[in-house]
């Protein structure tokens, strides 16, 4: 009577343990499967990082023991005064862009950077030297726009190699999208996480070119009112406003929602700013929004020289030096040492500087002339005008206080002229022309000179002109005694007047000779005294 019920139990318990057996089956069948997905979404989120390359340069001897090196002579310019902003893109061993730098070069570039006593800021650092805060005296800000997955496979551990840091500056709606090319928001917090990077703003979708007009030209649209085919029309200023402060809220919100800090540098799309734009005066300035929303900008193109300084802090926009594939060691030493602001003590005798000078004007490439030919060491122009040139443009482009010295010679006739520009590049240049029997200040850009004074000088083939600059007032001074002084209009910005120098030699006459310059005097002067020596 017992046996019937415990075989019917055993036959119940038969299908339960059929269907566990193939659920057991099915979990051990699927879990590869299962490892494999898990493994792709991890390689989706975080890629493998490269090492350092073996095949590598090996590291440029100590400057001291290698005189000729890049970093030798980076090491032997006047000690600079302030940092110079970097400006690369991708890194990747196998990019076929011009603005990709392969991990190769981007060590040997950081090893020489090391070699001449170099050392990188972080953003926080940058933004606290441009309020008036210090750095150390050669430093670089290496920026890394777009945001892309090279900076964490290749560039980071090049980076830890050197113990250096740098910012990335995010397309934030691309982050995570296209992970072939652009980081994940995965990466991105471990390379926050490593101290080696800060990540700043770039856009969240406005970094591409679009319709401006019914032509179908193409802008940045960021900088540009966009076309709206369907309306027939461009974009008001109101949308315009409209759209990009939503795209740049969007891009602060994403960035602080996945954890990091609020950015507070912002790099422009292609570098074009609203003067390359078919925005119109009185529309809304895409600088003035990105003012509001960031402490600086940063652009490798601008009208004038703006490096890091208290020029470029007062427009709120700082210059880059961009380095893309063609840029060796050597050239990136040299547009460093180019482009590193120095004060005008630095450099006493800048006719010994040929390299610092930067021919201009349709006489610059004629007949093989260089800048020593403006102190009649080298070839002057077949044909008559005027030969000119600048000196350390970006370098000096916040000089305010100094004292120039120059000799003219060669001056015969009525036919030849030396030409001297002080505060070159500002809103308030000075230039004094100077021929034989008189002199001339006038004042303004080329476009729109104003005659400010004319003396007549005792005739003399060879004069002595001293210019002392002041934010304030410029006196000039002829072989000691002719005197001119010309006032700067009342409230204007000390950092509307800042501006270095450049020289020009002219004939016109028939017969006239090439003038030259015999001498050329730089000095620095205390800001606390008056152009000519008064307090």
């Amino acid at each position: 009577m017992t046996a019937a019920p415990r075989s019917g139990k055993r036959a119940a318990a038969r299908p339960f343990a059929r269907v566990l057996l193939s659920l057991l089956a099915a979990v051990l069948l699927c879990l590869p499967f299962g490892a494999a997905w898990q493994y792709h979404a991890y390689r989706q989120a975080v890629a493998r990082q490269e090492p350092v390359p073996e095949h590598a340069p090996e590291p440029a001897p100590e400057a001291g023991k290698n005189p000729g090196s890049p970093a030798a002579a980076l090491a032997r310019q006047p000690r600079p005064s302030g940092p110079v902003v970097l400006a690369y893109h991708d890194v990747r061993p196998d990019g076929h862009s011009p603005y990709t730098v392969t991990p190769e070069a981007l060590d040997a570039q950081l090893t020489a950077l090391a070699d001449a006593g170099y050392t990188t800021l972080t953003s926080a650092e940058f933004t606290r030297y441009l309020r008036g805060g210090r750095v150390p005296a050669r430093s670089v800000y290496l920026t890394f726009d777009d945001g892309a997955q090279g900076l964490w496979q290749y560039a980071d551990r090049v980076l830890a190699a050197h113990r250096m840091r740098a910012a990335a500056f995010l397309i934030t709606g691309q982050v995570g999208r296209r992970h072939s090319y652009y980081l994940s928001w995965d990466e991105i917090r471990r390379m926050a996480e490593s101290g080696r990077w800060d990540f700043q703003g770039h856009t969240h979708d406005s970094h591409h070119r679009a319709t401006v007009d019914a032509a179908g030209h193409r802008g940045s649209a960021l900088t540009n009112r966009l076309w709206l085919p369907g309306a027939g029309r461009r974009e008001t200023p109101a949308e315009y406003r409209r759209r990009v402060v939503r795209d740049l809220d969007r891009s602060v919100a994403e960035m602080t929602g996945h954890g990091l800090p609020r950015p507070t540098v912002f790099a422009y799309p292609f570098s074009e700013t609203a003067e390359d734009s078919n925005l119109r005066p009185g529309e809304p300035s895409p600088q003035r929004l990105l003012r509001q929303r960031f402490a600086v900008t940063l652009t490798n193109a601008t009208g004038s020289a703006l490096p890091p300084g208290p020029r470029a802090a007062a427009a709120g926009r700082v210059q880059r030096l961009e380095v893309t594939a063609r840029t060796g060691v050597r050239e990136l030493m040299e547009g460093i040492a180019e482009w590193t602001p120095v004060a005008p003590g630095a450099v006493p005798r800048p006719l010994r500087d040929p390299a610092r000078w930067r021919l201009r004007g349709d006489l610059a490439t004629a007949g093989g002339v260089r800048p020593g030919s403006l102190a009649g060491h080298g070839p002057l122009p077949a044909r008559r005008g005027c030969l000119a040139a600048d000196y350390r443009s970006i370098g000096s482009a916040d000089w305010t206080g100094y004292a120039v010295g120059a000799t003219a010679a060669g001056l015969r006739g009525t036919g030849n002229h030396t030409v001297l520009t002080v505060r070159k590049g500002s809103r308030h240049p000075l230039t004094v022309y100077l021929s034989r029997d008189r002199v001339r200040v006038a004042t303004g850009s080329p476009a729109r000179l104003r005659t400010a004074a004319v003396r007549e000088l005792a005739p003399a083939s060879r004069h002595r002109l001293r210019v002392l600059v002041g934010p304030g007032r410029i006196a000039v001074r002829v072989d000691g005694s002719t005197r001119i002084a010309v006032r700067t209009p009342a409230g204007t910005p000390a950092s509307r007047t800042a501006g270095g120098i450049a020289l020009g030699i002219c004939t016109t006459g028939a017969r006239a000779p090439w003038p030259h310059f015999a001498a050329l005097t730089l000095a620095d002067r205390r800001p606390a005294t008056t152009p000519d020596g008064g307090r």
